[in-house]
Parts: structure tokens; C-alpha cells; sequence
């Protein structure tokens, strides 16, 4: 396929496209290299075997004004530091990683300074970096518990660890395996929530940070589906069907104060929600089973670990079997004939996580991962791409664009009642629940003849009672 140039402004650095695909590629590797504060120091971790680049495989990332944040878990030995950023306007295709905030700070076994294994991460509008050090080293029967879970956030503006919880006994059991973070901040920097999916412990762990405390959830709707552990990825069929609650994102903020946190199992097709006001009380932790709602499957070969919900309320998701990228509005019902696929491309060849930016991009890391663990990757070639694009342009003439809103709320309450002659009389308790909320005050509205025409309307501008 030819390739076409374009240029990135805000990053002042050119990129490839692929013509007819959405995508633009920002970043590929052969094989991950790091950053080292001279030669002879990366030398002697080659020698010694703390560094081996071919035991690397980046899983999360995270965006944060010239920063790409980069995780690294330590399946292996040989990987220098866990977490990482790399140059966003860097002049090269494949920038060696930089340890974040530096070595120290990464050493493997420190449980009080260091990270041992972090996977996905979080950046919120108070420029904190939320980072969950699983304290692991290996994978699967290897792993081994070198330090315990805890909850690690950072200060981007200083690079300096701000605060740590470590988890208590109760949120983990011996099978737990915790690879995503989902956070909402509350109305200031000091209130928020952190959810944590246990992948293999089959639990929801919800973190207060103003409180300092956290508590788990469990439910049926977090195991697998035994129906659902067949897995065809990049040539290699292989079967997790162990693999509960994974995927995790977070709808904007509702009429009520509250979001929804949609989630799924990975060895399953189907999607579940539960309101966070019932995951901010450590109350219903043994009472809120009625409280979890089924949602429905997304259809054949869905399989997802990773998604993330816009400001504007389009779920992203990655559909791993598919090389692909898949789209849902929360507005609407959840169904096959709701979900798009935003993109499917060869080069998306298990798309490991999904994050939008400030300026509502959406990015993809696709890392082929399976190949990764059960097979061997061939290191002469692209292995780990990154790639964006806008989110609006992604849903474009899909399932997911919405459709127009039947009124425009502005900031003014009195611009919302604009004269629309399409609004019928069935219209009148929609928008006096609309105009109830936004003014605080039950309306009432009359009727009027539209020339000719006999159908009846509501004619908002001859009469709003009592404004």
C-alpha cells in the first residue's frame, strides 16, 4: 500500500498514514531499548543481565504534555525500570525509553521507593500520575510477590511520588492479578476514586483518596465465560479462560453526580455496568448484587482488555481477535447493531491499551503480545507500534457519530427554549424535565395553530410561567 506523509503540527514532527486507514503512526520498535545515564552503566547491566531488550514488551501508556508514559512489566529479568516516558515530538521512529521519574525509583524488590511491575496507568486533571505497583516479578507460573500491591501517585509537575496505599489483606486473594486502573476525580484534587479490576482474583477494588481506604467488590458477573476462552490472535490459537473482569472505563459525570463504570471479563463477549454510587459505599460491598446490570454481548470474536469513554460519551474499545478498534454510544442500547469498528488493520496486531488525550485523540499501543508469551517475535521487524488519531473523525459515518440532539443546552437557560416548530405536544415532558433541571422550577406551556398546519405544538416563546 503506498504511503502518504503528513505532518503533525502540535508535535512538529512527520508521520506515516496508511491511505484508506483512519490511523496515523507515531511511533514503532523492533525491540524496546532504554535510556542510560552513560555507556559504561548500560554496559555493565548488559553484562551483569539487568538488561536484556528482548524480555521487553510495553503494555500501558499515558499522555501528558510532551510526555508519552511507557509501562514495562518485569516478565522477565533484564528490564531496568518499570515505568517510563519517551520524548512526544521525539526526531526518531523508535525512542529508547527513560525511567520515570528515574532508575532508583524503578528497582525491583525496593517496596518502600521502588516499582517492581506496573501495566496500565492514569493521568488526571490535576497532573497526577496514578500508578498501581503490582510488587510482581514473572508471569502466570512464575510470577513471584516480591512486594505488595500498592498505589503509588505521582506529582508531574515536580516528578516527585506524592503519596502510597499499600493494599489492605482483604482487597487481594491468592489468585489475584490486577492490570487495570480506571479514576474519576470529585470536585476537587482532594476527592477521588480509583477501580481496580482483579483480572484472576474475580474483584472489583474501589480506592478513596480522600478517605485513604479501600474495599472490594465481588461478583458472578466478574468470572469468566466457559464459553469464551478460545482465543485465535496473530497466527497462534491458545485458550484463557481464566480471564475474569478486565476492561474497565468510566461514563461522564450523570444527572445524579454520579458515572457508570462499565466493565467485562476478557474470556467473554458481554458487557456489565454498576453505578458508582453504590461502588463509593463500602456499605454495599455484601449488598449490591441486584445492583450490577447485564448488558449484551457484543457479538463473535469481541474479546477486549482495554477501553476508554470520551467526554462526549463514546466508549473505545480494542477487539483484540480483530486487530481492530471498536466504538459504542453509551446513549444507546447496547447491541451488535450499536457497536462500530472504528479500525482493522494488520499493523493493529493485539491492540494492548486505549487512551484520548486532552485534545480528544485517541491513541492506540498495539504490542502483539501473545506472539510475545507463547511464541518468539522476530526482532528484524516492527513488533510495537503507536498510533492516533482524532476521535470525532474515528466515529464519522459509523454507528457510534450521534445523532443530533433534539435541543441545544447552552450556558444561558433562556437560549435553550428556542422556537422549533418540529417539537409536538409529545415533547412537553421532555422538556420540562430538561428545563426543570437546568433552572430548578416546574414550566408550563401552552399549545398554539402553526398557520395552516393543525397539528398542535409548543410554543416555548409566547409563555414560560414564573422565570
Amino acid at each position: 500500500m503506498r504511503l502518504r506523509f503528513l505532518c503533525l503540527l502540535v508535535a512538529a514532527n512527520c508521520i506515516s498514514a496508511f491511505e484508506d486507514h483512519r490511523f496515523q503512526k507515531h511511533f514503532e520498535w523492533n525491540i524496546l531499548d532504554f535510556v542510560y545515564p552513560n555507556d559504561e552503566s548500560k554496559l555493565q547491566d548488559i553484562m551483569n543481565g539487568k538488561l536484556k531488550p528482548q524480555n521487553a514488551l510495553p503494555v500501558g501508556i499515558e499522555f501528558w504534555k510532551d510526555k508519552i508514559f511507557i509501562t514495562v512489566p518485569r516478565w522477565q529479568d533484564g528490564i531496568p525500570s518499570t515505568l517510563n516516558y519517551i520524548p512526544f515530538n521525539s526526531d526518531v521512529k523508535n525512542p529508547s525509553l527513560i525511567p520515570y521519574p528515574d532508575f532508583q525509583s524503578n528497582e525491583l524488590g525496593n517496596c518502600q521507593e521502588g516499582l517492581s511491575t506496573v501495566y496500565r496507568i492514569h493521568i488526571d486533571q490535576c497532573d497526577r500520575l496514578w500508578v498501581l505497583d503490582t510488587g510482581t516479578f514473572g508471569i502466570e507460573d512464575t510470577t513471584q510477590n516480591v512486594c505488595p500491591y500498592a498505589l503509588n501517585i505521582f506529582d508531574l509537575q515536580t516528578d516527585k511520588r506524592i503519596h502510597r496505599y499499600v493494599f489492605r489483606p482483604d482487597d487481594i486473594n491468592g489468585q489475584t492479578f490486577i492490570a487495570n486502573i480506571a479514576v474519576e476525580l470529585g470536585n476537587d484534587c482532594d476527592e477521588g476514586y480509583a477501580y481496580f479490576s482483579d483480572e484472576l482474583g474475580y474483584g472489583l477494588i474501589v480506592y478513596s483518596l480522600k478517605d485513604d481506604q479501600s474495599w472490594r467488590f465481588e461478583h458472578s458477573f466478574f468470572m469468566p465465560d466457559p464459553l469464551k476462552g478460545d482465543f485465535n490472535i496473530d497466527g497462534l490459537n491458545f485458550q484463557w479462560g481464566q480471564e475474569g473482569i478486565f476492561g474497565i472505563s468510566l461514563s461522564p459525570q450523570q444527572i445524579d453526580g454520579y458515572r457508570t463504570l462499565y466493565f467485562s471479563p476478557l474470556a467473554s463477549n458481554r458487557e456489565f455496568a454498576i453505578s458508582t454510587r453504590i461502588l463509593h459505599n463500602p456499605s454495599r460491598v455484601n449488598n449490591s448484587y441486584h445492583e450490577f446490570v447485564v448488558l449484551d454481548e457484543r457479538g463473535k470474536d469481541t474479546h477486549t482488555t482495554s477501553r476508554v469513554i470520551s467526554n462526549q460519551g463514546i466508549q473505545f474499545f480494542n477487539l483484540i481477535d480483530q486487530n481492530a478498534v471498536g466504538c459504542w454510544d453509551i446513549r444507546k442500547k447496547y447491541a451488535p447493531e450499536n457497536i462500530g469498528v472504528v479500525e482493522r488493520h494488520p499493523d493493529l496486531i493485539f491492540p494492548a491499551d486505549i487512551k484520548i488525550d486532552k485534545n480528544n485523540y485517541l491513541w492506540v499501543l498495539s504490542d502483539r503480545m501473545p506472539k510475545f508469551l507463547l511464541s518468539t517475535l522476530n526482532y528484524s521487524e516492527p513488533n510495537f507500534r503507536l498510533f492516533f488519531a482524532p476521535a470525532d473523525a474515528l466515529i464519522r459515518n459509523t454507528v457510534c457519530e450521534p445523532t443530533p440532539p433534539p435541543i441545544h443546552v447552552n450556558p444561558s437557560p433562556m437560549a435553550l427554549f428556542t422556537r422549533n416548530p418540529n417539537y409536538n405536544v409529545d415533547d412537553e415532558a421532555y422538556l420540562k424535565t430538561i428545563a426543570s433541571l437546568i433552572l430548578g422550577k416546574q414550566l408550563n406551556f401552552v399549545t398554539v395553530q402553526e398557520d395552516d398546519n393543525t397539528k398542535p405544538v409548543v410554543d416555548i416563546n409566547r409563555r414560560i410561567d414564573q422565570i
